[in-house]
């Protein structure tokens, strides 16, 4: 399965093949020297795979998680780069999930002013939602993607055998940005989700998320209007991330989706999570999310761009208060709905 998406600059291709990773250089046309950023939670092989296929080939390797989305380690993979004399014409490759995919994403934006970047995402959450649409950041301070830049890469290659490594809380995690897309564009997907068995149809799910969020972003590249809905659940999601209490990202967009539902959609939308095992309740510190939504960019002024679904496959941008979002967040705790 291909599909192409139109950016100002051209366009890319994402392509979704089982066994792609041994053809990633001739389905990507890559010359030259490259720099294969990942990270120690993928498979080494998967890089030294894609390695063997290259002319000239670096692999640098990153500690897992969030901590990696520094300043620091953005500094040192671009050190990196001007000792090994890499030029305009030279290349990053992003092999991992969502933050390899952000870090070398945004490396590859600043070194010599951009260098090609092509994404091969290892995780159901970068393959579904991150690969595609050119955001790229690092954290700081405490706050997630508050420095970054949107650049597109020249391709991204899809390969769901990889995701056979994962295990079955972290595949369900990414799964959850794939129910946010139907939430917010595909009502049929989300009976999919409902009715269907979610493991035999990943393929399908994959392509079809890509497929929804390819046309949103075709339609606003940088994020304007449009694309905002591609952050329903993200708002009070980021705020528990933020918190540090160990849960994967798409277990937060999960939590982050609910209050912001209507009563009818987020009875449907709970089975649906818990089929997955995604958390639908959470104890937690309200003014250390509210605290890091303040600081969220979809802030504007004092009131935030929040994304709500009163119906399945529908979505409306509110701005609301810092009150209203506050209130919401009792849906969480049991308290309402």
């Amino acid at each position: 399965m291909k599909t192409f998406v139109k950016t100002r600059d051209g366009g890319y291709n994402v392509i979704l093949e089982r066994g792609s990773i041994d053809k990633f250089a001739l389905l990507t046309g890559i010359t030259g020297k490259t720099l294969i950023v990942t990270d120690t939670g993928v498979p080494q092989s998967y890089a030294r795979r894609i390695a063997s296929q290259l002319e000239k080939p670096y692999i640098y390797t990153v500690e897992q998680g969030e901590k990696s989305k520094s300043l620091d380690c953005f500094g040192k993979i671009l050190s990196f780069m001007l000792e090994n004399n890499f030029t305009r014409s030279d290349s990053v490759v992003a092999c991992g999930g969502g933050v390899v995919g952000d870090l070398a994403g945004f490396c590859a934006a600043s070194y010599m002013r951009g260098v090609k970047f092509r994404n091969f995402p290892t995780t159901v959450l970068a393959q579904v939602d991150s690969s595609v649409g050119g955001k790229t950041a690092v954290n700081l301070d405490g706050v997630k993607n508050p420095v970054g830049a949107f650049y597109q890469p020249s391709a991204v290659v899809i390969d769901p055998d990889v995701l056979k490594t994962l295990g079955r809380r972290q595949t369900a995690a990414g799964l959850a940005e794939a129910v946010k897309t139907s939430l917010t564009g595909d009502a049929s997907l989300f009976e999919k989700f409902e009715k269907e068995d979610i493991y035999e149809n990943t393929d399908e799910i994959i392509f079809r998320s890509i497929e929804i969020k390819k046309n949103v972003v075709q339609l606003d590249e940088k994020e304007n209007g449009l694309r905002m809905i591609l952050n329903f659940g993200h708002t009070i999601g980021h705020g528990i991330e933020s918190l540090g209490l160990g849960l994967y990202h798409g277990e937060c967009v999960a939590l982050g989706m609910l209050p912001m539902c209507s009563d009818a959609v987020r009875k449907r939308l709970i089975p649906v999570l818990e089929r997955l095992g995604l958390p639908t309740r959470l104890d937690f510190d309200e003014e250390k999310v509210m605290a890091a939504i303040a600081h969220d960019k979809k802030t504007t002024g004092e009131l935030i761009n929040a994304v709500t679904v009163s119906k399945v496959g529908e979505y409306r941008i509110n701005k609301m208060s810092a009150g209203e979002i506050r209130q919401r967040l009792c849906v969480l705790k049991g308290e309402n709905g």
